[in-house]
């Protein structure tokens, strides 16, 4: 019996000479793992959080956009932009306010959501601003402006949008071969069957352009009003509303 229990005692000084050895850095690993596993669940809860509120915000201006209620927009969308300027509802919030500040003739306030978007905007957002920041510009004559806010990096399913807007500014400033060669790009980069690419082709057969091939299966769409931006660009850059809880 004396033997078992020495045996345990040595077993024992043993355990506590190991303790002493490595106890304080299991401690300090096992408190960092759940300091770690509460931050990433402290930060999901907060991004939720943040997304939740700001889609409260969102829908506010919407109501606002709806009822032509410029103070209830405006506010809705500084609070936004202030508060949530991380999330898409914010770049989403202030292009709504910029249609409409332009629609009540403020294209300097319109001008100036715009380039928030570009500035803290998604990718995609970014994009959408631009162009419609350009075509404020051309609106106001300020066409080196405009042919710089164009000059960006741009994914393919703009570019032909991007073209044709780049040679409206040039047709307007007059430098009419720029404009040809940049109506041309656009017909090229823009869909065969879109109907969109008879509206270019109008404008560049009023500079003495060549004349675009014709329509896959021989239809010759109609012409129609040239749209500031694809509906469903538009459609893609308005934020994912949060989950419901």
């Amino acid at each position: 019996m004396a033997v078992y229990d020495l045996e345990e005692q040595e077993q024992l000084e043993d355990l506590k000479a190991w303790w002493r050895r490595w106890g304080n850095l299991i401690t300090s690993v096992i408190v960092a793992v759940s300091l770690a596993v509460v931050g990433v669940q402290g930060w999901r809860w907060y991004k939720h959080r943040q997304a939740d509120q700001a889609s409260t915000l969102y829908s506010a201006a919407m109501i606002g956009l709806r009822g032509d209620d410029l103070a209830k927009t405006r506010d809705a969308v500084t609070q936004l932009t202030d508060r949530y300027g991380g999330t898409p509802y914010a770049s989403a919030g202030a292009m709504l306010l910029a249609r409409m500040l332009f629609d009540k003739g403020d294209k300097d306030g319109a001008a100036a959501q715009l380039q928030w978007v570009i500035d803290h905007g998604e990718p995609e957002q970014r994009q959408i601003a631009r162009y419609r920041l350009a075509e404020i510009q051309l609106d106001r004559k300020q066409y080196d402006d405009a042919l710089r806010t164009l000059d960006a990096k741009i994914d393919p399913a703009f570019e032909g949008l991007y073209a044709d807007l780049r040679g409206d500014v040039l047709s307007a400033a007059g430098r009419k071969d720029e404009a040809r060669s940049a109506y041309q790009v656009a017909l090229a980069k823009i869909d065969a069957k879109s109907a969109y690419r008879n509206y270019v082709q109008v404008k560049l057969d009023a500079l003495g352009g060549p004349t675009a091939p014709a329509a896959i299966g021989g239809e010759t769409p109609a012409v129609s009003s040239a749209p500031a931006v694809p509906s469903s660009a538009t459609a893609s850059a308005q934020p994912t509303p949060a989950p419901a809880k």
